[in-house]
């Protein structure tokens, strides 16, 4: 054999060495994270066996890796209404107060603690530093990132006579000069003033007024609103929140109250740091809401066929009800609220570029059910305390799991049943996946939903508690999500030979040169295309949606991964083959999804070797599509 020949022979083998010892790595990182999961999992049972007189138990010692704040024994000084602090409002509070956590957070807050609280949207967060404003000298500076949050509380505490106001980008001279003069007026002309992050960051003034109104025992406490919005991690981060922390070391002794429906320990953990609160009290509730009922569907790639679906379902079902379409952008929010109306829907637009009186006028018109739906970007939702919203629709993914739960949250706010449906599209992934590139863990997060949006065999609520480090029982859930309602009609299918074909066409467009779009890479997969590529390549028998679902499988498990090109105009994605992709070339690997058994599955994919219907087989991927025997597939919720 020639000196070419055994080169060549050295570099296969080089490849299959290569190939191997990915192999094992892969399986190291994978047990490595059982082992980390199972432990996780441990510590949590331990600790809610050691904590199961009390559901909601105060967390303060793990979040802040410190001893606890206060003793177990010290808190419950704070859980009852004979509470020494709590006499000036003790008729109010056995009137309104109906959870224990916020009786005690607002004990907590009268006592001059520092404090984050963590409820589910909806369950009277807001009532924790309104009621205590009420109770003490001066007055509480909320603040808040959105101003139909704000206007939305305004209205609220208007309509039963409280006395609050707000400044913000759109507040006129003459109004901010009443405000101003008002934070140092000993009669107390407001008991809430809201404020946007900017304003704190960019108003010498406010600031003035503040540290005058502080040197007069005038500034009761301040409650910083979705407070997640502090930390770089949180879902919704905004830079001028890292500018609060000047609050806390002008006015160290006044309390201040965070309060968020999202925020994990580790953002937590940053946002201590930014507000300059060493050590504060940290109260948790449980994610969960039982009344809401949470649906994925497939969302059709015709613009028309959509809403349609989506119109259909508002007539329909949600016939002279309340309810919120969330969409991706702004452009979004105009198209699909004239698209609705042409489907004679009451529905109008909500997004940031809009004139504020109209947006005001919006808001308030879909308030007192003078307006049906509001469609609308992430500019409208948190703390919108609308009791009566019977549906929140996506018309695209959110960014994360924790911006779904946030926006899902305006529904049933009433603790009566309500709906959030999520239209699951393929190109939407890479149209938000531009917008996210910039964040720190933004696509990270992204793949979060996306994974929560393919799967079809975990309850809904278990995948969402994972990501609020709760422990979650399935029963629980008492068929409240699509998948928990469902026959187990999933099947465990090898698509090893799928991907392989996939891995084939992204090789042939490196090697000469060519950017695949996920759109592209599909159309190519499945014969469209010039001629001279369809020969050099096995297109596949799948449907679309298959194809699409599977594709979408191989970037979620690392086979394929994103490249992005920018330019002076937009973001692109592009696939590229992902650090997984020379696994494949090995005889042994195999690659394997879930997915629905809806009678075309058998046609043209195997099921995984020794894997029934409903059974999850070793190596498994803990993701999956709908294989349709059409390509609009709906979900009906019965």
């Amino acid at each position: 054999m020639d000196e070419g020949g055994r080169t060549n022979d050295a570099q296969a083998e080089l490849e299959t060495v290569d190939a191997e010892l990915e192999l094992i790595e892969l399986q190291i990182c994978e047990l490595l994270q059982k082992q980390a999961e199972l432990t996780c999992r441990k510590d949590a049972l331990l600790q809610r066996l050691k904590e199961a007189c009390n559901a909601a138990q105060p967390s303060s010692s793990k979040l802040s890796g410190a001893n606890p704040v206060l003793s177990k024994q010290e808190l419950q000084l704070y859980d009852g209404t004979d509470n020494q602090v709590q006499s000036s409002y003790e008729r109010a509070a056995s009137e309104t107060l109906m959870l224990s956590l916020q009786l005690k957070a607002i004990n907590l807050t009268l006592s001059g603690r520092d404090l984050f609280l963590v409820m589910p949207t909806g369950r009277g967060k807001s009532l924790c530093y309104q009621l205590p404003a009420l109770c003490s000298k001066g007055f509480t500076l909320v603040v808040s990132p959105l101003v139909s949050l704000m206007e939305d509380q305004i209205m609220s505490l208007k309509s039963i006579n409280v006395p609050a106001v707000m400044l913000n980008a759109s507040s006129t001279k003459e109004h901010a000069k009443n405000v101003m003069a008002g934070m140092t007026d000993p009669n107390g002309p407001f008991k809430l003033l809201y404020v946007t992050p900017e304003r704190i960051a960019k108003s010498k003034l406010l600031m003035s007024r503040l540290e005058k109104a502080h040197n007069a025992d005038l500034l009761s406490r301040i409650a910083v609103d979705e407070v997640h919005c502090c930390s770089q991690w949180g879902h919704d981060f905004r830079p001028d929140f890292k500018q609060l922390g000047i609050l806390k070391r002008q006015f160290p002794k006044v309390p201040l109250l965070g309060l968020t429906a999202t925020a994990t320990g580790s953002v937590l953990k940053d946002c201590e740091n930014i507000l300059c609160v060493p050590h504060p009290v940290t109260l948790s509730a449980s994610f969960n809401r039982a009344n809401l009922y949470y649906e994925v569907r497939i969302k059709d790639s015709n613009y028309d066929a959509s809403i349609s679906d989506i119109a259909s379902l508002i007539k329909n079902r949600y016939k002279d009800q309340s309810g919120i379409v969330y969409v991706f952008s702004q452009k979004d929010a105009e198209n699909v609220s004239s698209s609705l109306q042409k489907e004679d829907i009451l529905a109008f637009p909500y997004h940031a570029h809009m004139d504020p009186d109209v947006k005001s006028h919006v808001h308030c018109k879909w308030t007192l059910n003078k307006i049906q739906v509001v469609v609308a970007t992430v500019a409208f939702g948190m703390g919108i305390d609308k009791p009566d919203v019977r549906f929140v629709i996506h018309h695209t993914i959110s960014k994360s799991i924790e911006n779904y739960y946030q926006e899902s949250g305006r529904a049933g706010r009433d603790d009566s049943q309500a709906d959030c449906i999520l239209y699951f599209g393929f190109s939407d992934i890479f149209r938000i996946s531009t917008m996210v590139v910039m964040e720190n863990i933004g696509q990270q997060k992204l793949l979060q939903i996306v994974d929560y949006c393919q799967n079809v065999d975990r309850c809904r609520r278990s995948l969402m508690a994972v990501h609020f480090d709760e422990v979650w029982d399935d029963e629980g859930c008492n068929q409240m999500c699509d998948t928990c309602r469902r026959v187990k009609d999933y099947t465990t299918v090898d698509i090893t030979e799928h991907a392989k074909q996939v891995v084939k066409i992204v090789e042939l467009a490196a090697s000469v040169d060519e950017k695949l779009t996920p759109l592209k890479l599909v159309d190519t997969w499945m014969g469209k295309g010039p001629a001279k590529r369809r020969k050099m390549i096995q297109t596949t028998t799948l449907c679309r949606l298959q194809a699409e679902a599977m594709v979408v499988t191989m970037l979620l498990q690392g086979y394929l991964r994103d490249d992005f090109s920018f330019t002076p105009y937009t973001t692109y994605f592009y696939v590229r083959l992902g650090r997984k992709a020379p696994l494949l070339k090995s005889q042994t690997h195999t690659l394997c999804m879930k997915m629905r058994s809806t009678g075309r599955v058998s046609a043209v994919v195997k099921p995984a070797s020794g894997q029934g219907s409903a059974k999850e087989g070793k190596g498994s991927v803990q993701s999956g599509g709908d294989a349709p025997v059409s390509k609009k597939v709906k979900t009906n919720v019965s």
